[in-house]
């Protein structure tokens, strides 16, 4: 079935505006352009997103150029061990004038939260975000206040080999919607940083290329993509796997099924797709679900990561018969 002319628009005004924030962030971060569309997939498909590397490799560069490129209310949050959970959420305090306690929002209530080295808080600290990120609201003495739309939470940590860090919990992990290594730069794109950052931050000339209500207009044309029956099958065959495979002992969750289907629709959007087909759920098995598994021990003693096991995984679960090709297709609209 053609692809309706109010959608074709959708698709068209979600690829232009995609395009100018892509084109933003790598002003600021060279040479990283699959890290740059996974991270606008994340926002996209209302997620949140953990960027995990070695200190020095540009991961609070690229949360703060993707904040300075929407123009809408941003917070950063530096974790450190006295860090309290108070001090993220917020706190009632007392108004001796009026007599009663007040509400006094804490960083979490903007559209996009920078969590700098989020692993160097303490546990509690740490689940202070669990309510937020999950149901988009904050609950103080008993009151419960909502967050804005889009809400994310892009978080940033060291290896947990690092000294002064600790694991973030499973729970937590398990809501953040993909994870990231920004890696090394190429040594080209290390020599124009030196070019271009040296005089400078790039940051400083950084100007917003979208207004919050353009990304929820994004979000809502990203939930009309389609997914067929056979997708979401696909989808369930490749979780299920991670939960049957001797390779891990802890495997993902069903809220990584729902967050591998909301990515993957976001993944087809940037495309100019309006249905998901398996490249999209294969291209983001990996970011998506490797960061909520615990390997065996026996993988570990074959040093086999997780990220490893579901790419093995990909290649082994089938994929749904002629996607997207011809009618009646699994990736064609009916």
């Amino acid at each position: 079935m053609a692809v309706s002319h109010d959608v074709g628009h959708q698709l068209e005004d979600l690829v232009s505006t995609a395009h100018r924030i892509r084109h933003a962030i790598e002003s600021v971060i060279e040479g990283k352009a699959d890290v740059v569309r996974l991270t606008l997939t994340v926002l996209l498909a209302e997620g949140h997103l953990l960027i995990e590397d070695v200190p020095g490799v540009g991961k609070t560069m690229l949360a703060k150029a993707l904040a300075r490129s929407i123009d809408c209310p941003v917070r950063r949050v530096q974790f450190t061990p006295d860090l309290l959970p108070s001090d993220i959420t917020g706190v009632s305090a007392y108004n001796q004038q009026t007599r009663e306690f007040e509400f006094k929002p804490g960083p979490v209530f903007a559209n996009i939260v920078v969590g700098d080295e989020i692993n160097r808080a303490s546990p509690k600290t740490q689940s202070a975000l669990l309510e937020c990120m999950e149901e988009h609201q904050v609950t103080v003495d008993g009151a419960t206040y909502r967050l804005d739309t889009p809400f994310m939470v892009i978080a940033t940590q060291n290896p947990i080999e690092m000294e002064g860090t600790y694991p973030l919990p499973e729970a937590q992990r398990d809501r953040f919607t993909a994870r990231i290594a920004m890696g090394y730069p190429e040594p080209a794109a290390e020599l124009e940083m030196l070019d271009v950052h040296g005089a400078a931050s790039p940051l400083d000339k950084l100007e917003p290329v979208a207004t919050t209500a353009e990304v929820r207009a994004l979000i809502e044309a990203v939930r009309a993509v389609f997914v067929a029956p056979p997708i979401k099958k696909y989808a369930i065959d490749l979780v299920t796997a991670t939960r049957q495979t001797p390779d891990l002992r802890l495997g993902a969750s069903p809220r990584s099924t729902l967050q591998l289907v909301r990515a993957g629709r976001a993944h087809a959007a940037l495309a100019g797709r309006d249905y998901v087909i398996p490249d999209d759920l294969q291209d983001l098995a990996v970011p998506v679900l490797a960061h909520r598994l615990l390997p065996s021990v026996e993988a570990q003693g074959q040093r086999r990561h997780p990220e490893q096991v579901v790419a093995d995984l990909v290649r082994r679960v089938p994929v749904p018969d002629a996607p997207g090709r011809g009618p009646g297709g699994v990736g064609t609209r009916r």
